[in-house]
């Protein structure tokens, strides 16, 4: 899962830098996106933690629940990223 997280941090990076000549379309997107980035940015790292937690007390079930959660919004902010990304092409 941090490798994904990765990934999007430089996805996220490359379209910050091609931002600044865009449209105003994609700037709102992108903003709606850095929203999403945020939440995701900010529960990752606990939420990592808590699967490995949750994989030492409750066993694959909960890790499997708190993966999916987090793994949600990594594709959806990948999806939106892949569509700002054709906007800026």
């Amino acid at each position: 899962m941090t490798e994904l997280i990765r990934k999007l941090r430089q996805q996220r990076d490359e379209l910050k830098l091609q931002l600044h000549l865009a449209g105003k379309e994609a700037k709102d997107q992108f903003a709606v996106l850095e929203e999403k980035w945020e939440v995701l940015e900010n529960r990752a790292e606990p939420l990592t933690g808590a699967m490995k937690e949750a994989a030492s007390e409750a066993g694959d079930q909960a890790r499997k629940v708190t993966g999916a959660a987090l793994d949600v919004a990594v594709r959806e902010i990948k999806s939106g990223y892949e569509k700002l990304r054709s906007l800026l092409d």
